[in-house]
């Protein structure tokens, strides 16, 4: 018999991104990172004189850190510790919208931080690479956790029988997010792991209400 299968996002999932990134634009960029609503485009503005940091050069920054800072990423509290207790129940994957080349270096990252678990890399919407996924390990039953809500519609169309958590544990962020529960998109919406774990549990034991 197949064991669950838990797919879990990585950036403000299991490790904080934009707090770090916003210390990294900062301190080698002189630029304010400040989100006031759900727009990432629109936070960020050269500290010297206010400019808006235009797209193309959001997408140079974001890459240079990826390539180059994501040592300054920690761990959500509780994620660690969540990620492997689940382990022990069930199959984890991670799903993290990076280029393929960083496949490893986000594998080596999340090792170092104690989480050995196999990493897919994907662009775009999640749900054709969760659905490949899913074929691959055919699991009794699978969650998917992300804290982006276009990827809970995109995985809630394609493959509606997983269960979907929305989880988003950067203070930064989360008041700022829509939210997919509210939507309809994703089963539950928890951003903190000591919450949210007793409700994955239950979930991939199938005891869940």
């Amino acid at each position: 018999m197949t064991r669950p299968l838990v797919i879990s996002d990585c950036d403000e999932v299991l490790l904080h991104m934009v707090a770090p990134f916003k210390a990294y634009v900062a301190e080698c960029h002189g630029i304010d990172f400040v989100m006031k609503d759900n727009d990432f485009g629109k936070a960020m503005r050269y500290a010297d004189d206010g400019r808006q940091v235009e797209g193309p050069e959001i997408w140079r920054m974001l890459n240079l850190f990826f390539d180059t800072e994501m040592y300054r990423q920690h761990p959500i509290v509780g994620a660690i510790e969540g990620i492997n207790t689940l382990a022990e129940h069930a199959d984890v994957v991670i799903l993290t919208n990076l280029n393929d080349h960083r496949r490893e270096a986000r594998a080596r990252q999340l090792a170092d931080h104690g989480i050995h678990a196999r990493v897919f890399t994907n662009q775009g919407p999640k749900g054709p690479a969760l659905r490949a996924i899913l074929d691959e390990y055919r699991p009794s039953r699978a969650v998917f956790i992300d804290d982006l809500p276009q990827h809970h519609a995109s995985v809630g169309e394609l493959t509606p029988a997983v269960h979907r958590l929305h989880l988003c544990g950067e203070p930064l962020l989360a008041p700022h997010i829509d939210c997919a529960h509210a939507a309809g998109h994703a089963h539950a919406r928890i951003d903190a792991w000591p919450e949210a774990l007793p409700w994955i549990m239950d979930t991939i034991k199938g005891e869940a209400a």
